[in-house]
């Protein structure tokens, strides 16, 4: 079953999503949007899916007999189960979405926890938790994998950018806001951020726009002056609309900006290079943004050192007042999708041909020496 939802669609039927796991011996794969309002205190939680999700949410969907599609209009088709047999039902308040993205067998326009109150009663509880057992433990080892990831292994440069996102959910409060810019940082934030039913996770899921994080975190810190309120931004996006950073000082406002500064708009070149061309127009010249925050009067951490990461970002999040943390991260660390299509492997092989016989036989040397572990 995939309570995932793109608008929202399980917001408020936390306990009847539970009853309907218990009940049916399901595991649960959500969707970005769904994060924050499914993972939380969820033991048949397993992960998301899709393009940014990880392997144990795809297989758990993909290995399915009957998918059950709960608020959401998950957009992405080749991750949706395709063996003969597999059954699908559809609920969600929007007509138009049902069946739009896959056939389905059931739909039904409604709401989806009133619905599951009145379907609840009518099922009968299951005694085989194969599918479930299997897929908890494949989440589990997921996991545990990304966490390990998090790790500032070597304690040299450069830092990867899943050790900043562990340590950012580390150290946040229970009731802190994310915003997180589209690309990487969305990436980190699926990944690495704990929502616990209090927590808010905030970006421009919808329609992918990028520069959001810094003015949605603006916003939230002005809606909610007492919570903390933290921006994971990409270091393109947050250039983009350097010039507002001021408006952290001009109305005194402690928003917490984390730039995941990686010289590049690296979800653009990872795309280019999946689809088999060189990276081109994407590499940022990126001033010193610390030097940048201070001279607006704003506190500055440049983290360049993996061992200085945690402590920076506790600092960082401990300061009554506007921060701005400048964390220089690895540029060739690659957010590994669950499933790799043909045509991206292709694409892959076909860059490493182009940039060998190009001359960039070095850049391909480190490339798989930052992924051996990701």
């Amino acid at each position: 079953m995939n309570p995932g939802d793109t608008s929202s669609g399980c917001q408020g039927a936390h306990e009847q999503l539970l009853a309907l796991a218990r009940c049916l011996k399901a595991p649960i794969v959500h969707a970005l949007k769904g994060k924050e309002h499914v993972e939380w205190d969820n033991p048949y939680d397993v992960g998301m899916t899709g393009l940014i999700g990880f392997s144990s949410g795809y297989y758990a969907m993909f290995d399915c007999d009957v998918l059950l599609m709960l608020g959401t209009d998950f957009p992405y088709r080749q991750f949706y189960p395709r063996g003969e047999g597999v059954r699908i039902a559809q609920i969600d308040e929007r007509g138009e979405v049902i069946g739009r993205r896959t056939t389905v067998d059931v739909g039904i326009v409604g709401d989806v926890r009133a619905t599951l109150e009145a379907l609840l009663p009518r099922l009968k509880e299951k005694g085989d938790s194969r599918h479930l057992d299997r897929a908890r433990e494949h989440y589990r080892k997921a996991r545990k994998g990304l966490d390990e990831l998090a790790v500032g292994r070597s304690g040299k440069p450069p830092i990867h950018p899943q050790q900043v996102a562990k340590a950012i959910n580390d150290c946040a409060s229970d009731d802190a806001v994310f915003t997180c810019d589209v690309g990487l940082p969305t990436v980190w934030a699926a990944r690495y951020l704990a929502m616990n039913g209090r927590r808010r996770l905030i970006g421009s899921f919808w329609h992918g726009s990028m520069a959001n994080a810094m003015p949605q975190a603006i916003g939230a810190q002005s809606a909610f002056p007492r919570r903390q309120v933290i921006s994971l931004s990409g270091d393109g996006g947050f250039a983009m609309l350097m010039g507002d950073f001021l408006t952290l000082v001009q109305h005194d406002l402690p928003v917490k900006v984390v730039v995941f500064n990686n010289g590049t708009l690296g979800f653009v070149e990872i795309e280019q290079k999946s689809t088999g061309f060189l990276d081109f127009g994407t590499t940022l010249k990126n001033p010193n943004f610390a030097a940048m925050a201070e001279a607006a009067g704003v506190r500055a951490i440049r983290l360049e050192d993996p061992r200085d990461v945690e402590s920076g970002i506790a600092d960082a999040l401990a300061h009554d007042g506007p921060v701005l943390v400048d964390a220089v991260v690895s540029r060739l660390v690659l957010p590994i999708p669950p499933s790799i299509t043909v045509e991206m492997a292709k694409g892959f092989t076909l860059y490493m041909l182009k940039a060998v016989m190009g001359g960039r036989g070095d850049d391909l040397i480190d490339l798989a020496k930052a992924n051996l572990w990701d």
